[in-house]
């Protein structure tokens, strides 16, 4: 079995974990992807989710960072750092991450 199977049936099971609201569980095993697959952006970005809805947000600030770091473009990432800074209760910083998505075109729901 090659590490590249391994990565993507983790990855399979991260996305059921984090479909059924297990979202520790789905970070756990998406940091094992990233550390095989450190430049994918999908895995990063789910992984950012799986912290920001764990509560484990300075965590999920940081990957929505790294997300950013590779792609200023990620509208969605934008928006969730905007997300994630609000709940961390510094809605400057927040504010502008969420211009910005806007006027990217993120969707706000």
């Amino acid at each position: 079995m090659t590490a590249g199977h391994d990565s993507s049936r983790e990855y399979a099971l991260a996305r059921f974990h984090f479909d059924a609201k297990a979202y520790t569980d789905a970070a756990r095993l998406l940091e094992g992807v990233l550390a095989e697959e450190p430049g994918n952006l999908s895995v990063r970005l789910l992984l950012a989710r799986s912290l920001y809805h764990s509560a484990q947000l300075s965590r999920a600030a940081d990957e929505l960072r790294r997300v950013l770091e590779q792609d200023p473009a990620e509208d969605y990432a934008r928006l969730m750092l905007g997300r994630t800074l609000q709940r961390q209760g510094r809605p400057d910083e927040a504010r502008v991450h969420l211009r910005l998505a806007a006027a990217m075109g993120a969707e706000t729901v």
